[in-house]
């Protein structure tokens, strides 16, 4: 993974990242389930990115998650 090296500050911030966002993952779905647990893990990603997203401007990326989660609603509550 580090190729021989120390992780620089960047590498070692993003790496502690994504094993944070694991664990959150995996709690998810330990208390909820596979589906539920991976639908409330998108959705919480899904707000954190739509945040900066808004902040940036990007309405378009507001409205494609919006709409994606509305399919998903429409496929299980039928």
């Amino acid at each position: 993974m580090s190729a021989g090296r120390p992780l620089t500050k960047a590498e070692r911030k993003k790496y502690n990242r994504a094993r944070h966002e694991q664990k959150i993952r995996e709690d998810l779905i330990a208390r909820h389930g596979t589906d539920l647990g991976t639908f409330y893990y998108w959705l919480r990603f899904m707000h954190i990115r739509g945040t900066q997203a808004h902040r940036g401007g990007d309405t378009d990326f507001i409205r494609d998650v919006a709409l994606a989660l509305e399919n998903v609603h429409r496929r299980h509550a039928g």
